[in-house]
């Protein structure tokens, strides 16, 4: 479908949701947001667990756990015996570095689109071992095969302990070929993790085929499950050297179990999680993703016309299918990360729409979202409200 015009809604969208009608809710990629059936589902669970306690914990709860991870692995197309729930990706990012063993004349090699709280936990890793924290730079908008040679010719063979690269970046709204990349990393012996935070549920997806050693993604972001759901699946060489952040009773079954077993957590976002995938097969997964790719195209095109970009200043995402896409903010707006999140809460207390702003390069980016419960007016009123904004912004 073309960027010129906006995709048709899916009827009775927004009813299956409970978000603010008066907001517009420009920002899926951030926290996401649980159907109300997927909400009810994880409710009568808790319900479960409070009406008795033993039971829910010591009567067939790891069962449980398990016959969720092989559902979950299989819409993703993971081993199941190689994978394991999490909460989210960035205490798997933690869990990963810790399991690799770096020694001092190591090095972890990131690219400048990290996520943030990724980069954080290298550097802090990095100073607990001796290691060193390394960047590579990747153009916004660089052709897979441009990206692909910067990532090999930045990798050191004997040093490069791991490469933690994203799959689609969260700042910039950037696809990355990551298999290619894993196996232009696979060819020199280093191992690689793959960010995929954003792809469960947005984008189609074999992991086993990406051939990375360690790939976490978010199921709470685009997959409608409850928040602090995720997969991590490990390649098998690695498996029996995972080390779980927390010891737990199941610590002697090892990966997955000692991963996703810690005592007294609340599981019922993760037993929930199969909930989110159904509604979006009932809905239908073809229709979604098309709906949500076209609708955010639609939108980063008003929005970007009204602050006078055109085609050429909007960055595409360097693949199909993708719901996020950014707009270059003026010149000298939102260049930190204190400066773009007080412009993000700008936006949400004067226009009541909730988007992301990103520092990213010396730039300012908005990133706008897509998915079912958005209608194209909703952009549309942005694009004639933000302009004004900004210039009061930038002059205030």
């Amino acid at each position: 479908m073309s960027a010129a015009a906006p995709p048709r809604p899916i009827p009775g969208a927004r009813l299956l949701f409970s978000l603010d009608p008066a907001v517009s809710y420009l920002n899926h990629g951030s926290f996401g947001a649980v159907p109300i059936s997927v909400q009810r589902a994880q409710q009568r669970l808790r319900d479960e667990t409070e009406a008795n306690p033993m039971r829910f914990f010591g009567d067939g709860l790891l069962d449980r756990i398990v016959h969720t991870r092989r559902h979950l692995a299989e819409f993703l197309g993971a081993d199941p015996e190689g994978s394991a729930l999490t909460g989210n990706t960035t205490s798997v990012v933690s869990l990963v570095l810790q399991s690799a063993g770096l020694g001092r004349s190591d090095e972890v090699l990131l690219t400048d689109h990290a996520y943030g709280a990724v980069a954080m936990a290298v550097r802090r890793e990095c100073r607990r071992t001796g290691a060193t924290a390394r960047t590579v730079a990747l153009p916004l908008g660089a052709p897979s095969a441009e990206v692909v040679a910067r990532v090999r010719a930045a990798l050191r063979p004997g040093r490069t302990r791991l490469l933690i690269v994203d799959q689609l970046t969260s700042a910039t709204a950037t696809l990355f070929p990551v298999d290619q990349i894993t196996a232009a990393a696979r060819d020199l012996d280093i191992p690689v993790m793959v960010d995929a935070a954003h792809v469960p549920g947005m984008l189609p997806v074999d992991v086993s085929a990406i051939g990375a050693d360690f790939w976490v993604g978010n199921l709470h972001k685009w997959a409608w499950a409850p928040r602090g759901t995720s997969v991590l699946a490990v390649s098998p060489e690695w498996r029996r050297r995972i080390e779980p952040l927390i010891v737990s009773w199941e610590q002697d079954q090892g990966f997955p179990l000692s991963v996703e077993f810690q005592g007294t957590l609340d599981y019922t976002a993760w037993l929930a999680a199969p909930a989110g995938v159904y509604a979006m097969r009932t809905i239908g997964l073809d229709a979604i993703r098309e709906h949500n790719a076209a609708l955010v195209s639609y939108g980063q095109r008003v929005v970007g016309e009204a602050l006078g970009l055109g085609p050429a200043d909007l960055p595409q995402p360097g693949g199909p299918g993708v719901s996020m896409r950014i707009v270059p903010l003026p010149a000298g707006l939102a260049t930190t990360y204190p400066e773009a999140h007080a412009l993000r809460q700008h936006i949400a207390d004067k226009l009541g729409v909730e988007t992301a702003v990103n520092a990213w390069g010396g730039r300012g980016l908005l990133r706008l979202s897509a998915q079912i419960y958005n209608r194209p007016e909703e952009y549309d009123r942005l694009a004639e409200r933000l302009p004004a904004l900004l210039n009061g912004w930038q002059h205030g």
